[in-house]
């Protein structure tokens, strides 16, 4: 899903295999966004045990990734 600023991406996970493969296919698209525009870090945030966002954030600094635990 695409937000109006920027990009998110839903991940839900059955096991952690899953969990790791998907994260790591979000971040790489998530990258390869910000590193085109230029201006937005990374934001993965752990919503609860199996589910998680990546998205590009304003509030993180370009070049970087940061995690969040929101649960």
């Amino acid at each position: 899903m695409r937000s109006a600023l920027g990009l998110t991406m839903a991940i839900t996970a059955t096991d952690r295999a899953g969990m790791e493969r998907q994260l790591d296919e979000a971040v790489a698209v998530a990258r390869t966004r910000a590193m085109r525009e230029g201006r937005q870090g990374i934001l993965v945030t752990r919503h609860d045990y199996d589910s998680f966002t990546v998205a590009l954030s304003d509030a993180v600094p370009f070049g970087l990734t940061l995690e969040h635990q929101d649960w």
